[in-house]
């Protein structure tokens, strides 16, 4: 059977490994050799090397990676932060023009906000949810549109068929992070645009133990970047790689109970007195509802949240907290509880922050695989 007619379940488990198993190895091995001899394959691979990304873990996770967001390749990078900014600076040089949505992850946001202007690209925002506003913004020098296809952290949704079909009629290259949404509820590349990106941190890993990035993309852009990336060094290590590979045979289970956890949670969150406002586009009410169900097969595993006292009520609400962690991240198997301003999205100052729509006091919550009751539960306890 093609890859193509594989389902997400059986392409999250067999896509990419290798036919021919090493010493009947159920799992691929942890290749860990930082070089390797050369010999006739090499005149179709060229020189295999750690740093080259070209390994035989890289190439096969390349290939489960391109089969779960139907793309026709993949690269793995050393962070979600170093295929951001490879990504970006493999498009974007001096004198060109970059349009972004106002919410980003603090990091992405920091980083085209403070260094790209550094190298001579300038840089606008948009709200990606009204396309009205976009024409205003793009310049003849306008070279790549960027969203989140769900923001990080106010969980909102761009219309993202427009948002392809602006870069196209304007001859952008179109990127976007789809770790929130991951592809079991949107393939970007099915949909028109042109490079995804992932946090494999995040839900594709999903057990908090490895730090890593994904490209993925027509063969073309992904040449491009590999080689950008080839000197810029971002290379994932070999047991990263098969952590990653590890942790992708579960996304499909991980991410669905997850997803589920969130949506009750959410609900809860949004009957409860000391609640103002839940960000979760699952709650008929949210104004992210109707454009979830536009373009998503789900409503996702994130949600924030801001509670009545402030700040200094939230931080105690969090310490009360017995089973979500304290801590930044998200996408793994156990529950992790934030304030952005703490964590993601510390790297912005208050007044990038408030123009974004974060509030000191909002509260990221990543719902794990535990029981939704123990941990709604353990909520009311705080409360």
């Amino acid at each position: 059977m093609s890859v193509k007619n594989m389902s997400f379940e059986t392409k999250s488990i067999h896509a990419g490994e290798p036919r021919a198993r090493y010493a009947g190895s159920v799992n691929i091995p942890i290749f860990q050799s930082s070089t390797y001899e050369i010999d006739k394959d090499s005149q179709e691979i060229g020189m295999r090397y750690l740093r080259l990304n070209n390994t035989p873990n890289h190439i096969f996770l390349h290939r489960k990676l391109a089969a779960l967001e139907c793309s026709e390749a993949a690269l793995v990078t050393s962070s979600g932060m170093s295929a951001i900014t490879t990504t970006l600076n493999t498009f974007l040089e001096l004198g060109d023009h970059l349009l972004c949505h106002k919410v980003l992850y603090g990091g992405t946001a920091g980083y085209v906000s403070k260094e790209l202007p550094k190298s001579g690209v300038d840089v606008d925002f948009i709200d990606a949810s009204q396309p009205s506003d976009w024409a205003l913004k793009i310049k003849p020098n306008t070279k790549v549109i960027y969203i989140e296809s769900i923001t990080n952290p106010l969980m909102t949704i761009p219309e993202l068929d427009e948002i392809v079909r602006f870069a196209k009629e304007n001859n952008l290259i179109s990127i976007v992070d789809n770790t929130f949404a991951t592809p079991v509820l949107y393939n970007p590349i099915v949909n028109g645009f042109d490079i995804v990106l992932h946090s494999a941190t995040k839900y594709l890993n999903g057990h908090s133990d490895i730090v890593g990035g994904a490209i993925m993309g027509g063969e073309e852009h992904i040449y491009k970047i590999k080689s950008k990336l080839n000197y810029l060094g971002g290379s994932m290590d070999p047991n990263t790689c098969y952590l990653l590979q590890r942790g992708i045979k579960t996304l499909l289970l991980r991410f669905n109970k997850q997803s589920e956890n969130a949506k009750k949670i959410a609900e809860y969150l949004n009957n409860h007195e000391n609640v103002i406002k839940v960000n979760y586009p699952g709650i008929p009410s949210n104004s992210e509802h109707l454009r979830a169900k536009k373009y998503f097969g789900g409503y996702g595993a994130m949600l924030s949240f801001e509670l009545k006292g402030g700040v200094d009520y939230s931080d105690e609400f969090i310490g009360r907290l017995k089973y979500p962690l304290n801590a930044a991240s998200l996408g793994g198997v156990e529950s992790l509880i934030t304030r952005p301003v703490q964590t993601s999205h510390s790297f912005l100052n208050p007044e990038e922050r408030a123009k974004a729509g974060i509030s000191d006091s909002l509260i990221r919550y990543s719902p794990g695989i535990e029981s939704a009751a123990d941990l709604i539960d353990d909520m009311d306890h705080a409360f």
